[in-house]
């Protein structure tokens, strides 16, 4: 009696085991082709992430990270570790050149511009514009004081985003023609916007590069930029949709071909009207005015 009473006993417990197995074995699959991966500019991340938020709802699982800013987003694309780069700066030659196989295809979901903005004591003390020229001095060492360009009598402290993001390039690109051309420095660096406004509202004397969208005018505040006919022009957003303002740049979400799947849900989203009001949100431009020079 106990062999047959336990006979179905141990046929149940592998039958269980058998499940459990499955079962461990099947959801990590599941989980990892549920959850999109997505990594790069910090510009990008907030509008990105709280799309995430919103399709979480509808049963899309989408991982947001900005580490690595808008060049290693792309890198971490053209390695496949992720599924969609994030980047506030166009795909340049030298990422095709690094990774031939990758079809790089890039879907402008917003605009922005590249502001330089400086501490109250200095906006206060009377900066309220820069040459490119004037720039090019800070960013080489030869301007070292505020003083030497009708400021206060005080040091310049430049905080330099780090090469690679995409806020950086733009501005290099800018001030040299081409970020290539751009001196080696050494200055303090920054990473993401909030480090950088943080930074900069909390040490007298100091400027950086920031997106003009976390420009508040109340703990920084953004430079006007003087080009040849000597013109002050600020980063306001009709400068930027009219092409007024020099440093301007599309946010981009770059896929390995063309998007589909969950991507291709995540871009649907963003240019859809939900998507675009997000981008709106967070002091973006839509898309449907874009500055035509930074479309590419």
């Amino acid at each position: 009696m106990a062999g047959r009473s336990g006979h179905p006993s141990t046929l149940a417990q592998a039958y269980a085991l058998t499940c459990a197995l499955a079962c461990a074995l099947a959801t990590p699959w599941v989980s990892a082709a549920a959850a999109l991966k997505v990594n790069g500019s910090s510009t990008v991340t907030p509008v990105v992430t709280e799309a995430a938020e919103q399709l979480q709802g509808q049963g899309l699982s989408i991982q947001v990270d900005p580490a690595g800013g808008s060049s290693g987003g792309i890198s971490a694309l053209g390695d496949g570790r992720i599924d969609v780069a994030m980047s506030s700066r166009p795909l340049k030659a030298s990422d095709h050149e690094r990774f031939p196989g990758t079809d790089f295809r890039s879907v402008a979901i917003g605009y922005d511009a590249v502001a330089l903005v400086v501490s109250r004591d200095v906006w206060e003390g009377g900066v309220r514009q820069l040459s490119r020229e004037q720039l090019q001095g800070i960013y080489e060492g030869r301007i070292r004081r505020w003083s030497e360009l009708g400021g206060p009598d005080r040091r310049i402290v430049f905080f330099n985003k780090e090469p690679g993001r995409g806020t950086w390039s733009m501005f290099a690109g800018w001030l040299y023609g081409d970020a290539d051309k751009a001196p080696l420095v050494s200055f303090p660096e920054v990473g993401s916007n909030q480090e950088t406004r943080s930074k900069v509202a909390s040490t007298r004397g100091a400027i950086s590069q920031l997106s003009a969208a976390w420009a508040d005018g109340e703990t920084v505040f953004a430079l006007g930029l003087v080009e040849g006919d000597g013109e002050a022009i600020a980063p306001t957003s009709e400068n930027v949709t009219t092409d007024r303002y020099p440093i301007r740049r599309p946010l981009l979400l770059i896929t390995n071909g063309a998007p589909d799947g969950a991507a291709s849900t995540l871009v649907d989203f963003l240019l859809g009207t939900q998507g675009q009001s997000l981008v709106e949100k967070h002091g973006y431009l839509k898309v449907a005015a874009p500055p035509t020079a930074a479309a590419h």
